[in-house]
């Protein structure tokens, strides 16, 4: 049964889905998005976890959000804001020491002065650094990525944003970012600074959600993207006000709003196409939607070779969906606590921040090498919060939550698989929070595991990539996803991707939705 028709369906309400539906619905056209889960928010979601306990499932808090998304989309009128202060990073050294990094670079010079005067007096110098470096990177962010294969004089014109920073910097710094984006975290590191506290903690952002170590190529590349639109502050630390949750709940009212229509717990079984061009979907129940575009926020594998089919693709471009490394190693454990646990020199304030197990570069490094064959790190990197002291709501009272970010649990165990081995990680993260916290693992009523294994079941995301594909060099700008579909349309007609496997990469900033929406309302218009 064929229901009615739009002008695009938009599949998968994560925050890029919810962001191009949004601006799609902003600019007049007819649009329905769909989610097969029960509720909107994808990767920004805050649920329920165990019986009066509740968490941000995946991120807890966000570099940066688009602020032009933020303005157009009216979002702080729809509820989204962030809580505050910026609450910094907190690194204890294990000695009873603890390294504080906040928003204030002179505050911080004086925590990192305990450890190291020398690299306290380089710390502004470093804040300057990669201001500078992020403020070439950042109009690149908001434009769409070059046609390669087709590349004019006008498109190099598109890259007329880029002298801005040019203009202001000066060529030895355009010479200077070219030189940092290849680095690994220790080569860059090593130029700075020489306390494995900061050393660590700075190493902890180039490795972010990925299946990288400190000392691999191009790990800087992932700090400077982990900085951008956050003014030069280092590590810095935003959380939404309400969780996580609210700032898919603001761009969910954004949209309808403006008249977007929501199917939830509406799974797509396939994007129909015919001569080469897409015509809807249909859905897992058999009905289909019928559409003058199709913009997938799901990654490429699960769009391309899940919904299209590889049938329908080009060799050639089917081997590079194929080729897309995507080798998730990130899980997350969220712990249901009888009460706050008593972290060594640590205070209440300070685990309303992010606490990063850090101590050193070479600790983070040592992690990451169980990950390349295939096992779980016996001593995971981890970054930690407890959002029930900034959220009342998330525990009954005298009761916490502890959430954890951890690496490194590779997708591909060898071996073993994950329902086997869900409890060995989940043991293992308890085991070092118990070193940091004598006494934790008496204080655990209950803990959840998500896997890599399960982000991709919940999510939709291959192997667990939380950016839907490696952030590194080799998949950025114009080879993101592929070299063509990196400026949001595809091979197939009419259908248009706009998640994080596109340009400008993962994260909850919403520049993907905005980018993808500004390329498809220009398709729009011409058809």
């Amino acid at each position: 049964m064929a229901l009615k028709r739009y002008d695009a369906i938009v599949v998968g309400g994560g925050v890029n889905g919810l962001t191009t539906a949004a601006y799609l619905g902003k600019s007049n056209r007819k649009v329905l998005l769909l989610e097969k889960n029960e509720t909107v928010a994808g990767l920004a979601s805050t649920e329920e976890f165990v019986p009066g306990f509740k968490c941000n499932t995946v991120m807890d808090s966000v570099p940066w959000i688009n602020d032009q998304v933020v303005f157009e989309l009216d979002l702080e009128n729809h509820g989204f804001r962030f809580a505050s202060p910026n609450t910094g990073v907190i690194t204890p050294d294990g000695n009873g020491k603890n390294l504080t990094i906040t928003s204030d670079p002179y505050e911080t010079s004086r925590s990192i002065a305990q450890f190291s005067p020398s690299d306290a007096e380089k710390w502004p110098a470093f804040c300057n650094k990669i201001a500078m470096l992020t403020d070439f990177l950042e109009p690149l962010y908001g434009m769409m990525p070059l046609p390669i294969p087709e590349l004019d004089f006008s498109n190099l014109l598109s890259m007329k944003p880029m002298l801005a920073p040019y203009r202001k910097h000066g060529r030895k710094a355009l010479v200077e970012l070219l030189r940092t984006l290849p680095m690994s975290m220790l080569e860059l590191l090593d130029e700075w600074f020489e306390s494995e506290p900061l050393r660590g903690t700075m190493a902890a952002v180039g490795i972010r959600h990925l299946n990288q170590g400190p000392m691999a190529a191009g790990t800087a590349f992932v700090f400077l993207h982990n900085h951008i639109g956050t003014g030069g502050s280092v590590r810095s630390v935003n959380f939404i006000d309400g969780g996580t949750k609210q700032l898919a709940a603001a761009l969910e009212s954004s949209a309808t709003s403006v008249g977007v229509e929501m199917l939830i717990g509406s799974e797509a079984k396939s994007i129909s196409v015919n001569d080469g061009a897409a015509l809807g979907v249909t859905l897992v129940n058999g009905e289909e939607v019928e559409s003058d575009c199709v913009v997938s926020a799901l990654d490429p594998k699960t769009t391309f070779q899940g919904l299209v089919g590889n049938d329908r693709l080009s060799p050639q471009f089917s081997r590079r969906i194929k080729n897309i490394k995507m080798r998730g190693a990130t899980a997350r454990v969220h712990f249901a606590l009888k009460e706050l646990p008593n972290f060594v020199g640590l205070h209440k304030e300070s685990l309303k921040g992010i606490v990063s197990v850090s101590p050193s570069l070479s600790y983070i490094e040592k992690a990451s090498d169980a990950s390349k064959y295939g096992r779980i790190s016996e001593e995971p990197w981890m970054e930690f919060t407890v959002p029930s002291l900034r959220e009342k709501s998330f525990a009954p009272a005298g009761k916490h939550v502890l959430s954890a970010t951890v690496q490194y649990a590779p997708y591909h165990l060898r071996g073993t698989d994950w329902q086997s081995a869900r409890h060995e990680l989940g043991s293992r993260v308890t085991d070092v929070l118990e070193k940091y916290a004598p006494g934790f693992r008496s204080l655990i009523e209950h803990q959840k595991v998500l896997t890599p294994a399960d982000l991709e079941s919940k999510y939709g995301l291959t192997e667990g990539n939380l950016n839907q594909g490696e952030m590194m060099l080799d998949q950025f700008f114009f080879m993101r996803p592929t070299i063509d579909s990196a400026q949001y349309s595809t091979p197939i007609g009419n259908l248009f991707l706009c998640g994080a496997a596109t340009h400008p990469g993962g994260g909850l900033h919403c520049t993907n939705g905005h980018n993808a929406a500004n390329e498809i309302i220009k398709h729009l218009q011409s058809v």
